[in-house]
This record gives C-alpha cells, sequence and structure tokens, in this order.
C-alpha cells in the first residue's frame, strides 16, 4: 500500500547513484540498475552500460542518426 500510494503522491524515494533516475520502489531501481548500469558493453559516446553487442549497435544509431529501416507506407 505505501508503495500505491507513491502514484498519488508522486514520491520517488529511490534515486539511482550511477545517473539520478528515482523510482517509487527499490524493486524498480534495482531491475534499472542491471538494465542500464551492470552490462558488459559501454558506449564510447555517453558512457551507456548495455547487456549486448547488438544492444550496443542499436543504441549507438541513437548518436550517429542512421536509421537503417524503412516504413514501407511512409517512407
Amino acid at each position: 500500500l505505501v508503495t500505491h500510494r507513491r502514484i498519488h503522491t508522486g514520491e520517488r524515494p529511490f534515486a539511482c547513484p550511477d545517473c539520478g533516475q528515482a523510482f517509487m520502489a527499490a524493486k524498480s531501481l534495482s531491475k534499472h540498475r542491471r538494465a542500464r548500469h551492470s552490462g558488459g558493453f559501454a558506449c564510447p559516446e555517453c558512457g551507456r552500460s548495455l547487456s549486448s553487442l547488438p544492444a550496443l549497435v542499436a543504441h549507438r544509431r541513437i548518436h550517429s542518426g542512421e536509421r537503417p529501416y524503412e516504413c514501407p507506407d511512409c517512407g
């Protein structure tokens, strides 16, 4: 119930020590840290840590602006 009440109050008492993003529940912070800060592949542009090489390749497109896929309907 305490965690549920935070939905209404907006309280986010669990802050990531690595990036500062805040969460309502400790479990959410733990999941975030595993996903974002404990991977083995660091982006050389921003330092974000990813869990696999394909994830790093996809992430680096954010920085390069590369868009390898095209929508058949709108281009």
